[in-house]
C-alpha cells in the first residue's frame, strides 16, 4: 500500500487512468436529489440469507479495486479475503463504464465496481440485482449520505454497496493563473484569459458540468438536476461545450495526460481529481484546486451483483470485505479517493489521507453532484416532459469534440 497519494508513480496512474471516468464514476448530487431513480426496474429478489461460500468469485472492476499482489506485492486485499472465506477471486478489469456494462451482460462476472454512469443502465436491464444490506455487516459503517441515492439505489431499494467517491475539482497553475478562481467561469466564460490552455475532461458526462454552470449562472433554465436535462436545457448545456471548445487545449480521460499538459503549462487550468493534484504537486508543479462556487460533480462507485450469478454468497462475502475498514483504507489510498466506511481512515499508512480526500464530511459531499446515468424519465421527478437520455448525451459529445 502506497504510504501517500503524492508518491503514487506515473506508471501506477496509467494502469489506472480510467477508473473514475465514464470511464468511472457518476452520480446526481449527494444530498441535492431525490433519490427513485425515475423508472421501475425488473422485478428481481434480493438474497434472504447468507450462505457458505461457492469456492470461487468472478470480479469484474475498475484497475486499482481488486488488487492481489501481482501489480505490487505490498498492494493486495484479495488473498486475505480468499483466505478467510475459501471464495478463490478472478479479476478482470475494464477501462471504461460502457465496457464495464457490456462484459456484465454476458453473464461472466458475479459483481462489478460500477460507477454512477454505468449502475442505473445495470439496474434497468436486469443485469444486477437488489441487495440485501442486512446480510452485509461493514454496510451499517458507510457514511449515510452514500446510501440510497440515485446512482446506487430505485425507489428505497439498494442495488450495490458503496466503495469510495471523490469530487471533480478545479485546478489551476498557481503561477500562470495569478488570482485564485473561485467559479467555472474561468474555464466556461468565452472570454476568460486562459483561452487555449483550458483543459477538460473528455467524456459525454461532462456535459453535466456544464449543465451545473447554467443551473447557477442562468436560472431562467430551470435546471435543477445536471442529470435530468428536457431540450432546451440540454441544448443550452451542448451549446456552452461547444463554445468552451475555442479555449480548450486538451480533453483528458487519464492521469498521466493531466500531468503532463499542467506540468509543459500546455494546461494552466482546467477539471481535475484531487490524487492528479497530488500527484502534480508531488512532482514540483505549482498547483491547487477548489470547490468552486458552483459545486462540483463526482464519482461515488457501487459494487453491485449479478443476477444470473452462481457464487451470489461469494459475492456478498466480497461486498462486505471490500467496504470492512482495512480492506476499504487500502482501496481507498492505492487508487486516491476517500473511503465509504469511516473506520477505514484509522486504518490508512497516510494519516491525513481522509482530511485530504473529505472523508466523512457530509457538507463536503453535499456539494457534489454524483455522476448519475442520465434517463428518458427526468431523475428531478419532472414529469411532464423527457429528459436527454445517456445515448444522446453519447452523440452530442461527439458533435461537440467534432
Amino acid at each position: 500500500m502506497k504510504k501517500s497519494l503524492a508518491a503514487v508513480s506515473l506508471a501506477v496512474l496509467a494502469l489506472i487512468a480510467a477508473s473514475c471516468g465514464t470511464s468511472g464514476g457518476d452520480s446526481g448530487a449527494s444530498g441535492n436529489s431525490s433519490t427513485g431513480g425515475g423508472f421501475t426496474p425488473p422485478d428481481l429478489k434480493k438474497l434472504d440469507t447468507l450462505g457458505a461460500g461457492e469456492g470461487k468469485l468472478s470480479v469484474l472492476a475498475w484497475p486499482g479495486y481488486a488488487e492481489d499482489g501481482s501489480n505490487d506485492p505490498k498492494v493486495d486485499w484479495v488473498s486475505s479475503f480468499e483466505k478467510e472465506t475459501g471464495c478463490q477471486v478472478t479479476v478482470k478489469t475494464f477501462g471504461t463504464s460502457d465496457e464495464a456494462v457490456t462484459l456484465m451482460k454476458t453473464g461472466q462476472y458475479d459483481v462489478v465496481s460500477a460507477s454512477g454512469d454505468a449502475s442505473l443502465r445495470l439496474i434497468a436491464a436486469g443485469t444486477v440485482e437488489p441487495i440485501n444490506t442486512d446480510l452485509v455487516k461493514n454496510y451499517a459503517d458507510v457514511y449515510p449520505f452514500l446510501k440510497d441515492r440515485p446512482w446506487n439505489s430505485v425507489k428505497g431499494q439498494m442495488y450495490g454497496i458503496p466503495h469510495g467517491y471523490g469530487a471533480n475539482l478545479l485546478m489551476w497553475r498557481t503561477d500562470k493563473v495569478k488570482t485564485a478562481p473561485t467559479s467555472w467561469g474561468a474555464v466556461f466564460d468565452p472570454n476568460s484569459p486562459y483561452k487555449g490552455k483550458v483543459t477538460a475532461y473528455d467524456s459525454p458526462i461532462y456535459i453535466a458540468d456544464a449543465a451545473m454552470y447554467l443551473m447557477a449562472t442562468k436560472p431562467d433554465l430551470g435546471i435543477k438536476n445536471p442529470y435530468a436535462l428536457d431540450d432546451t436545457q440540454f441544448a443550452a448545456a451542448v451549446d456552452l461545450l461547444k463554445q468552451q471548445k475555442g479555449l480548450v487545449s486538451e480533453y483528458w480521460s487519464d492521469y498521466l495526460k493531466e500531468v503532463q499538459a499542467f506540468t509543459s503549462g500546455n494546461s494552466v487550468i482546467g477539471t481535475t481529481w484531487q490524487v492528479i493534484a497530488n500527484v502534480a504537486k508531488g512532482e514540483k508543479v505549482p498547483v491547487d484546486v477548489t470547490v468552486p462556487t458552483e459545486g462540483v460533480t463526482g464519482w461515488s462507485d457501487t459494487w453491485m451483483l449479478s443476477a444470473t450469478s452462481k457464487s451470489k454468497n461469494c459475492g456478498y462475502l466480497w461486498m462486505n470485505h471490500i467496504i470492512s475498514p482495512k480492506a476499504n483504507a487500502a482501496v481507498a489510498e492505492y487508487f486516491g479517493e476517500s473511503p465509504a466506511n469511516g473506520k477505514a481512515c484509522a486504518e490508512t499508512a497516510d494519516k491525513s489521507h481522509c482530511t485530504t480526500f473529505h472523508a466523512g464530511d457530509a457538507a463536503y459531499s453535499e456539494k457534489i453532484w454524483y455522476w448519475t446515468t442520465p434517463i428518458e424519465q427526468c431523475l428531478d421527478g419532472r414529469t411532464d416532459v423527457k429528459c436527454a437520455d445517456y445515448t444522446k448525451w453519447t452523440q452530442a459529445w461527439t458533435q461537440i469534440k467534432g
